[in-house]
């Protein structure tokens, strides 16, 4: 069974930034994929259980960026 969670994170403007937030979210473990919306801020992250929030912000933060909400 897989879990679609769509997380909003402030600060991403171009394809380096999608990049980097999906190599830290797929580091997480569990994560099977990451898709970006640059346009929305929007990041799907597909995985095989419910993430803790602070593992996700984490992620999120050593990519640079910040979790939103």
């Amino acid at each position: 069974m897989s879990l679609q969670t769509v997380y909003t994170i402030s600060g991403m403007t171009c394809g380096h930034c999608a990049a980097s937030v999906t190599e830290e979210l797929s580091g997480i473990t569990g994560v099977s994929d990451v898709a970006v919306d640059l346009a929305s801020g929007a990041v799907t992250v597909t995985s095989s259980d419910s993430l803790d929030r602070a593992d996700v912000a984490a992620a999120v933060t050593e990519a640079g960026y910040v979790l939103a909400g």
